[in-house]
């Protein structure tokens, strides 16, 4: 017998093996995050021995972060093409090999293609499947299994900054990439993890018997005379225009564009690509400036780790919070305060001139990054659905891709240009002030305006006359197809002539 859900995807089991999926998750979307934070801790070496400047040097997390994020739709294409436990484990194999082969460059050129593009590139084929995953696992509990995904980012960033630091000094840079590129190989193994929910099955068409099987056999041969009638076109003379629609909607299988014509996607697009401008930058030079203020190394790498403990902390209790009856009717609402509150810390930061302020200011970003980072992927799904996530999730990365790539660069020309580390931090939080007030007033448009639609939606359901009007065209319809037609002209006829006879005429 043909399953009960025939033609329709399974639903998401919310548990099970899910939780198998968050945790593969958890190390797919912590090394995709973190890994280009923790290579800061080797730049001032790097740079003292390329001899290049702040902004030269920037780059190469810079251009990581933009490939990451900017071959978001490659990743989904293959997602959609493959599923998502080959893609991730195929981007763990890049990102070993940009690793290991970045050991051996010579210059700061090959270093932005092996770490920049050859390991973004990788990261990306890790953080978008990862994300879709855990969207076909869960729904009700969508918000504590992102929560908890991301948590992922925190917890490799608090190991890989102290860990970076004791590789560098036993190993060198070099040294640190060839084992750094080992440690990578490990999404291989989170990949693995991501065994499929299962495939849409087609629905079994019953069995036709006695008369039915005779009338299908009438209807197949009739399509079949009709498509070798000389009305019908040949399929070499079809158009340019149908070619070309075809091609389209081919695209439109793996990337669905008309999320363009999606006002909240629109919304949630604009204030994101503004968001990034700022978003990365601090967090990249957070240590370097620590170094140049007169601490020690051990003690910059200990400020982002004390930002990791806490944005892992933040990040479960954000989707906890986020998960609730009060939050989660108006999440983007909170999505705009965290993004908000992120910029004021940066706004903040240069008060810090110490020690101790560097580590209030790192405990607060912390929190402000971990808010941000719990919501980024919930909120879309939010206004998107399930559905169109996925095309979704490669759309707006390669939207942010720009922002994210010229971010630090345009942070470490300020640096260079005033010698000072606070009007990079001053840029940054005007930036995501701006963004996160932005979406504050826009979603509350877009909530309005959906409640609008939604009114009229029911009064319209609810006006008898519009029901009238709908059955009354309802009726004309099936007179229309009840009177006689030219075809049905002989059995008219033959009714006459049934109609005289029983009369007497």
């Amino acid at each position: 017998p043909p399953p009960a859900n025939g033609g329709q995807a399974p639903s998401p089991p919310d548990g099970g093996w899910g939780w198998v999926v968050v945790f593969g998750a958890f190390i797919s979307i912590g090394f995709a995050y973190a890994f280009p934070k923790g290579l800061a801790i080797f730049f001032k070496e790097i740079q003292d021995f390329f001899g290049t400047s702040y902004s030269e040097i920037a780059w190469v997390s810079s251009i990581m972060l933009a490939t990451t994020y900017g071959a978001g739709p490659i990743s989904s294409i293959l997602v959609n093409r493959y599923g998502s436990r080959p893609v991730v484990m195929f981007g763990g194999l890049l990102c070993g090999i940009g690793m290991v082969s970045a050991a051996f460059c010579t210059s700061i050129l090959q270093l932005y293609i092996c770490v920049g593009f050859i390991t973004g590139f990788g990261l990306a084929l890790n953080l978008q499947p990862s994300v879709i995953m855990i969207g076909k696992y869960f729904l009700k509990r969508r918000p504590i299994a992102n929560g908890l995904a991301m948590a992922g980012s925190p917890v490799m960033l608090c190991t890989l900054a102290p860990l970076n630091q004791f590789l560098f000094d036993n190993f060198g840079w070099r040294g640190s990439f060839l084992i750094l590129g080992a440690i990578l190989l490990h999404c291989c193994v989170a990949g693995a993890l991501f065994r499929p929910i299962g495939a849409p099955t087609a629905p079994v068409k019953p069995q036709v018997a006695g008369k039915g099987k005779e009338c299908l056999k009438t209807e197949v041969t009739e399509n079949a005379v009709e498509m070798s009638s000389p009305t019908n076109v040949p399929m070499e003379n079809r158009t340019e225009e149908e070619e070309e629609k075809d091609c389209c909607e081919k695209i439109n299988q793996y990337l669905d564009f008309s999320l363009f014509k999606h006002r909240g996607f629109l919304i949630y697009l604009i204030g994101n690509v503004l968001m990034f401008l700022g978003f990365f930058a601090p967090i990249v030079f957070l240590a370097p400036y620590a170094k140049h203020i007169g601490i020690d190394e051990y003690s910059a790498a200990f400020l982002l780790s004390i930002l990791a403990i806490v944005d892992m902390i933040a990040r479960p209790a954000t989707g906890i919070i986020a998960n609730s009856r009060w939050v989660r009717p108006r999440i983007q609402y909170f999505f705009s305060f965290s993004i908000a509150f992120n910029g004021t810390c940066h706004l903040l930061c240069p008060l810090a001139t110490g020690y101790t302020g560097l580590i209030i200011y790192s405990a607060f970003y912390g929190l402000a990054f971990g808010m941000v980072c719990a919501m980024l992927f919930e909120t879309l799904m939010d206004l998107v659905g399930a559905a169109r996530f996925t095309s979704a999730v490669g759309l707006v990365t390669i939207a942010e891709c720009c922002t994210i790539l010229l971010g630090p660069p345009i942070g470490g020309t300020l640096i260079d240009a005033f010698g000072d580390y606070k009007y990079m931090f001053i840029k940054c939080g005007a930036v995501m002030v701006l963004a996160g007030t932005f979406l504050f007033i826009m979603n509350y448009y877009n909530y309005c305006m959906l409640a609008k639609e939604k009114k009229k939606r029911k009064a319209r359901e609810e006006d008898p006359h519009s029901v009238r009007t709908e059955s009354e065209g309802r009726n004309n319809w099936n007179k229309e197809t009840a009177q006689d037609g030219p075809e049905l002209e002989p059995l008219g006829e033959e009714r006459e002539g049934l109609k005289k006879e029983m009369n007497g005429t």
